[in-house]
């Protein structure tokens, strides 16, 4: 019988950041303030780590007011009814310690699919208060008409207001929490 560790995000040194191309010539940056989860792993299987991460789409923040209530109504994330965006880590190709790919199902307005993070590891350290935390840098590009966000206006010239790629990049601090036996 192994252990295995459970990881907490700490929402407070921790980002979910997106790019979207805005008139085709510029780029338009937000973050999800609110990102919470847990990384469990089974200190026999590191590969297989179990994921979770749940954010609050409501908590979107690209600067602008207005941009913000549209990207919260039902043209985008429509977050009455779908308040929350999860991602579940599937599988870890990679040592947890270095760069690796990270599998895993994402899922926006009840749309799943799998994509795969480019992550690495920042290492960990021993914070001031007895714990132990690690940093994690994590990349990958989606398609957002494949989650049902399809609202655009095509523009006279030519092109479209609003990219269909999506750039994500996320930067995650993980407080380490006791041990628990494997059953």
């Amino acid at each position: 019988m192994g252990t295995s560790t459970t990881w907490q995000i700490d929402a407070t040194h921790s980002a979910a950041e997106f790019a979207v191309k805005h008139l085709m010539i510029s780029t338009v940056k937000g973050r999800f303030a609110e990102v919470s989860g847990t990384v469990t792993v089974d200190d026999a299987r590191p590969g297989e780590a179990a994921v979770n991460v749940s954010i609050n789409a409501a908590s979107i923040d690209t600067r602008e007011e207005k941009r913000d209530a549209h990207l919260r109504s039902a043209d985008f994330f429509d977050v009455e009814k779908y308040p929350t965006i999860t991602f579940k880590g599937t599988r870890a190709n990679g040592p947890l310690d270095g760069e690796f790919k990270l599998v895993g199902d994402l899922t926006i307005r009840d749309v799943t699919r799998e994509v795969v993070l480019a992550v690495e590891s920042a290492g960990q350290v021993k914070d001031p208060w007895g714990g132990v935390r690690a940093g994690y840098s994590a990349t990958t590009r989606i398609n957002r008409k494949d989650f049902g966000l399809t609202w655009n206006v095509a523009m006279e010239a030519g092109g479209v207001l609003v990219g269909d790629e999506i750039k994500i990049s996320i930067e995650v601090e993980l407080v380490r929490q006791a041990a628990q036996a494997a059953a």
